[in-house]
């Protein structure tokens, strides 16, 4: 499985070293959340995402350490460039979304808190937490694909 993780982590940094990194930190975060896996036959698919959560970090970390010297252009990414289409559309969705629906979004994409989590530091069951964020994301599906 950790080999299937390093060649998922290549493909999105094209950097070994860096894709080691990434999937020791995935490991760390799955060993960490393991008690949420409720299948065991889902353990690659739910490894996957952790593995692309840490390489979307990773990236996102990247662009902002590196900061261009005085007069120097800044490097331009073409899979940044090429995704911009997308990430508009998403952005506009989510500005479309009430600010609930967008906080709990954030709470489960941005921070990667599980439904357990994003319940209790807003207080809330579990339940509603669920239901919440699958209509949020319903709504976002909608306006994405119309």
């Amino acid at each position: 499985m950790r080999s299937r993780a390093l060649r998922l982590a290549r493909r999105y940094t094209g950097d070994p070293e860096e894709a080691e990194d990434i999937v020791q930190e995935a490991l760390i975060r799955a060993w960490r959340h393991r008690d949420h896996l409720a299948e065991q036959e889902k353990m690659w698919p739910w490894l996957a995402r952790i593995v692309a959560n840490e390489a979307m970090r990773s990236l996102a970390r990247r662009r902002w350490e590196r900061e261009p010297e005085a007069g120097e252009e800044p490097p331009v990414d073409d899979a940044l460039l090429a995704s911009a289409p997308q990430r508009l559309d998403l952005a506009r969705g989510l500005e479309r979304l009430g600010v609930v629906d967008r906080e709990l979004l954030r709470m489960r994409y941005d921070l990667d808190l599980t439904q357990v989590e994003i319940a209790a530091r807003l207080g809330l069951p579990e339940g509603t937490v669920k239901v919440r964020l699958h209509r949020a994301r319903a709504k976002l599906r909608r306006d994405l694909t119309v």
